[in-house]
């Protein structure tokens, strides 16, 4: 499994974050909420410069964490589980409009689910440096197959008494259901705001 060590071979983006994880939830809250609760959101988080001008390049971690939490503190956790998911699903096809190649696509789809899952997880595991930040990402094969991350930066500092990290589980599920198997899920199971070790998400076909 990975570790934490793993994430720091990217030394030049050791605690940084693609911009997906703002920029989504920026579209998903317009779509949602609308354009007052995404100004209100992003100013609580000490953001609102990006409204004018969206992220291109990786961004500090401490302000994914910034706007996530105050897109549960400002919405509440109902609201912001439902934002969280739609701005994980359009960071999935972000993800395989942009940047999972086509050939690698067709050549996931054509295995059995298992062996897809399996080369799959492999590359979201090469690339966990990208949406971790200075957290770890691990995963576990089996009945159902497992995705860890320690030290999540989406919950990182918060407390609920529910999962909280939609984001990711919306981003895993999207792409396990495009490229591995129509009927994939991806259930958080424990979640570090809940006092857990680490976030854990079950994922089953």
């Amino acid at each position: 499994m990975p570790s934490a060590a793993s994430n720091a071979i990217r030394d030049d983006h050791f605690g940084r974050i693609g911009p997906n994880a703002v920029t989504r939830v920026a579209e998903a809250l317009w779509a949602v909420e609308g354009a007052q609760w995404v100004d209100r959101i992003f100013r609580a988080a000490d953001l609102e410069r990006y409204l004018s001008n969206s992220p291109s390049q990786m961004i500090d971690e401490g302000e994914v964490t910034r706007l996530h939490r105050a897109l549960r503190e400002t919405l509440g956790d109902d609201r912001a589980r439902t934002v969280g998911w739609i701005a994980g699903q359009r960071t999935a096809d972000y993800l395989l409009r942009h940047r999972i190649p086509h050939a690698a696509q067709i050549a996931i789809r054509a295995l059995p689910a298992g062996l897809g899952s399996r080369l799959l997880t492999a590359a979201i595991a090469r690339n966990a440096w990208t949406f971790v930040g200075t957290g770890a990402f691990a995963s576990k094969h089996g009945c159902p197959t497992a995705f860890r991350i320690t030290n999540c930066p989406i919950c990182r500092g918060q407390k609920s008494t529910a999962p909280c990290c939609n984001f990711y589980a919306a981003t895993f599920e999207r792409l396990l259901a495009r490229l591995v198997h129509a009927s994939a899920r991806v259930t958080e199971t424990s979640c570090l705001a809940m006092g857990a070790s680490h976030c854990t998400f079950a994922i089953t076909w």
